[in-house]
């Protein structure tokens, strides 16, 4: 890094699935977190996680007390005649005073806009605006401060959308790839009849099921579909049907035919992503540990000071908390990648 340069100080934006999280997510040392309520607003609704109405003003209190920010997720897609729920939530954010509401939906951004116009309002990865006029029609209709871009990027398209969007540009650093056509995810909804963009349930507990096959291997089920063979000593994650092995094009072993199970880090690339403009980076991550939330935003957080203080980024080793132990820098450094 050049001695003169100065870099301007993004925010580093960490996960939430509980309230205990969130507080490990702040004392690590995040500007801000993210969280969602405990229904179908938020794109991570599974039993055990997400914030009660009376935890969500305990945790923005929490967070304020210690100058660091909350944002509510509410970038799930409502169905026909369920708009309520949405319109509920958006009435407690704006009640209980978080910082920004990060939103996908056309209506729920129109009715966010028009009833609390002081409610800052972010543009979720699941509304998959990709280029400067569709973040500039979002601007200039809601009113939006910051879009979350879709992985699908190399750093060079995000400098040139940062010098053409007139509003902050933030995006995911560390945690899962995602399908590449971001928010618009079929597969599970296929599998199980729920949906990760209007249920906010991808690949739900209720509908995997891991059975032992003749061979002593286990493979692994997500409603009637075998979606992969996991050998003795193997590692796997979580079991989603993108990232499934299938028998497929002739081949006679299953393979990743859509996306393999490995965790994008771009520690490396921090310093190239603030020059581009970069105002936030995102960790992702709500369906994680306590234990994981605190290893992975103190990581980041060092790293970051580092960079900013001109020095070369030094990280521990994230790669036992990785899905799969590998790690990628996906799309942001060159197109070559699947």
């Amino acid at each position: 890094m050049r001695e003169t340069e100065i870099l301007q100080r993004p925010e580093l934006i960490c996960p939430a699935g509980t309230p205990a999280a969130l507080r490990a997510a702040v004392d690590a040392g995040a500007d801000a977190v993210y969280c969602g309520l405990q229904n179908e607003t938020n794109a991570r609704n599974f039993p055990g996680l997400n914030f009660s109405i009376p935890d969500l003003e305990q945790a923005v209190a929490y967070a304020h007390a210690r100058q660091a920010k909350v944002l509510l997720a509410v970038n799930t897609f409502p169905r026909a005649g369920r708009f309520e729920l949405w319109r509920e939530t958006v009435d407690a954010a704006a009640r209980i005073s978080v910082d920004a509401i990060i939103v996908a939906d056309f209506g729920v951004a129109a009715y966010a806009a028009r009833t609390h116009p002081k409610l800052r309002l972010h543009l979720s990865v699941q509304a998959g605006a990709s280029s400067p006029n569709a973040i500039r029609y979002f601007c200039e209709e809601f009113g939006i401060k910051r879009v979350v871009l879709p992985r699908i990027l190399t750093v060079a398209e995000i400098a040139e959308i940062h010098g053409n969007a007139p509003c902050e540009i933030e995006t995911f650093i560390f945690g899962n790839v995602g399908m590449m056509a971001e928010g618009r995810c079929s597969l599970t909804n296929y599998a199980t009849g729920i949906s990760t963009n209007m249920d906010g349930v991808c690949s739900p507990a209720g509908d995997v099921r891991y059975v032992p096959n003749a061979e002593g291997n286990m493979t692994s089920h997500l409603g009637c579909f075998m979606i992969d063979q996991i050998g003795r000593g193997e590692s796997a994650g979580y079991p989603t049907i993108c990232k499934g092995r299938y028998l497929c094009s002739g081949r006679t072993q299953g393979y990743y035919a859509f996306e393999e199970p490995q965790t994008l880090n771009l520690s490396a690339l921090l310093p190239d992503l603030i020059r581009a403009g970069v105002a936030a980076f995102k960790i992702e991550g709500r369906q994680r540990s306590r234990a994981y939330v605190t290893n992975v935003v103190s990581a980041f957080r060092r790293a970051l000071d580092d960079v900013l203080a001109g020095r070369s980024p030094e990280i521990a080793s994230l790669l036992a908390l990785s899905e799969g132990q590998k790690e990628t820098q996906g799309a942001y450094r060159s197109k070559t990648w699947r």
